[in-house]
């Protein structure tokens, strides 16, 4: 896991005790990037080994999905991070350091062709799709669908100063959810699967490939983690790669109808950009974390090709009348944050 250069973060005054009594005595304790929650990572060193240590405070995160997933992904041959030792009352976590070479700034660094790692994500997630769901998982369903999308109204609108029509917003939505709410089969959902997430590792095939960010997996359509991959809030993905990826995972995966499939696709990149549209909202009124609102102009570029497919059409008219041009992507300038 990479650092993200702020010496600032503490760690929390029990973590040395917990440390202690699970074999790393003396240990210092380094930052590491935290994420949109609440969080926090520290990598830990002590006589040329390290660990990473997960502070996740339990008011507020529970470490038992991602006990649960990383397991689970562990027994299925993948790369998820093994637990060490777990203080559940306290909130902390000790876990395998993968190290620093995050896809993501790989890529940005053009150390790493692009190509390559997307084919070998998009392989990973056709495998995944062929495994079992873990039978406690719960659903990706329409209850979850629309108290994500319903951050829009919630947290996006009064952000520009717009007044919506919540009631036509319920029925527009309905209408384009209802497809891709209840698949059959369901696939374990990742959720945040994306080249900030994924970390490469000295193994072998499909190993190489570290995962992180996992505990909030559902059961859900397999097409989800294909969107939060090829329309990634954080870096541009160009609709030529989109397209070449979404072909290699029909292949893949042996999807025999494939304007269904992109149907199905559209509509979950709808529902999950229009989400972080709210999230990003609410992470700078609520948290104070202003370091995600310059992607919203990326996220919006996104959520637009979404509303163009036909499926989205009575999302798309909803936004049409309510969401002036000026109110999108152009709302998030420095001047007006």
């Amino acid at each position: 896991m990479a650092p993200n250069g702020t010496g600032a973060m503490i760690p929390p005054p029990h973590a040395p005790a917990f440390l202690a009594a699970n074999g790393w005595a003396g240990a210092t304790i380094l930052p590491l990037a935290g994420d949109a929650s609440f969080r926090r990572y520290f990598r830990v060193v002590d006589h040329g080994r390290t660990a990473v240590l997960m502070d996740a405070p339990p008011e507020q995160e529970d470490l038992t999905p991602f006990l649960a997933i990383a397991a689970h992904l562990g027994a299925l041959g993948l790369s998820s991070p093994q637990s060490y030792a777990v203080d559940r009352a306290g909130g902390l976590l000790l876990l395998e350091d993968f190290g620093d070479r995050l896809v993501g700034p790989l890529l940005r660094a053009g150390e790493e062709a692009e190509a390559p790692i997307y084919r070998d994500a998009i392989t990973l997630l056709a495998r995944l799709a062929e495994q079992p769901v873990p039978a406690d998982l719960p659903p990706y369903d329409m209850a979850v669908m629309r108290r994500e999308i319903g951050l829009f109204p919630e947290w996006y609108a009064p952000a520009v100063d717009l007044v919506v029509d919540p009631e036509g917003w319920t029925t527009a939505w309905d209408a384009v959810l209802r497809r891709v709410a209840a698949p059959v089969p369901r696939v374990l959902v990742l959720r945040d699967y994306h080249v900030d997430n994924i970390i490469l590792l000295d193994r072998d095939g499909l190993e190489r490939l570290g995962l992180l960010d996992f505990q909030d997996a559902l059961a859900g359509h397999r097409g989800y983690d294909l969107v939060s991959l090829l329309q990634d809030a954080r870096r541009d993905v160009s609709p030529q790669l989109e397209a070449e990826m979404l072909d290699a995972y029909a292949a893949d995966a042996g999807i025999a109808d494939l304007n269904g499939f992109r149907a199905d696709y559209e509509i979950l990149g709808a529902q999950r950009n229009t989400k972080i549209l709210g999230i990003f909202t609410r992470l700078w009124k609520r948290d104070g974390k202003r370091t995600y609102l310059p992607m919203q102009p990326r996220v919006w570029g996104y959520l637009e090709r979404n509303l163009a497919h036909p499926a989205l059409a009575p999302v798309a008219d909803w936004f049409a009348a309510n969401v002036p041009a000026e109110m999108r992507a152009a709302a998030w300038t420095e001047t007006s944050v």
